[in-house]
């Protein structure tokens, strides 16, 4: 139990998302709308990614986005026999190999984790534990129909209910995009709580 405790410290797990005035990161097609997109949350989410040890995302996620920098890359995928490595990526099966036993391989030493999600990573990794959840938000986009950020989302919950029922706290307000406007906030683990 000891050493279990001590190698989740020692992993960071980082989610990062913008979502719309009703908290959806996809529109009906799957695809991230063109409305939520903007430059300066595309700048520090980069950045976010570049700091990880590894990238663990959806399927869709990793199909529809090159890994162009050539970020270490976990595949969240039913397909995957536990954890498989691949040409393009490592393909990890949760059903198959609990993260704990995949964060030990992946990760011995201790490390960041970026999550892009999509929904399915996204409420994976809200079970997990999140150490920290970058939230942007753009006020004046309404998608309608189409992928919520968490499927808690889907009955009503705002994003932000869904991560301080984990355990999250909200700091400050950081104004990304005053032109857009797109604004962010890190939710980060109350350790009182812990």
């Amino acid at each position: 139990m000891a050493a279990r405790l001590f190698h989740e410290l020692m992993i960071a797990i980082h989610g990062y998302a913008i979502v719309s005035v009703d908290d959806m990161i996809a529109d009906a097609s799957g695809v991230t709308p063109r409305a939520l997109m903007n430059d300066a949350d595309w700048a520090y989410f980069q950045a976010g990614l570049d700091a990880a040890d590894i990238v663990v995302l959806g399927r869709l996620g990793h199909e529809a986005n090159p890994n162009v920098r050539g970020r270490r890359r976990v595949v969240v995928s039913s397909s995957a026999g536990g954890l498989d490595a691949k040409d393009d990526a490592v393909w990890w099966n949760p059903a198959r190999m609990p993260w704990a036993q995949a964060a030990e391989r992946l990760l011995p030493s201790g490390g960041r984790v970026a999550v892009p999600g999509g929904q399915g990573v996204f409420d994976l990794f809200l079970e997990i534990g999140y150490a920290a959840f970058h939230l942007s938000r753009a006020p004046g986009v309404h998608v309608g129909a189409g992928r919520r950020l968490f499927s808690a989302c889907d009955g009503g919950q705002a994003a932000e209910a869904v991560l301080g029922a984990r355990g999250l706290v909200a700091g400050p307000e950081i104004l990304l995009d005053p032109v857009a406007p797109v604004t962010l906030r890190i939710w980060e683990r109350d350790q009182g709580a812990a």
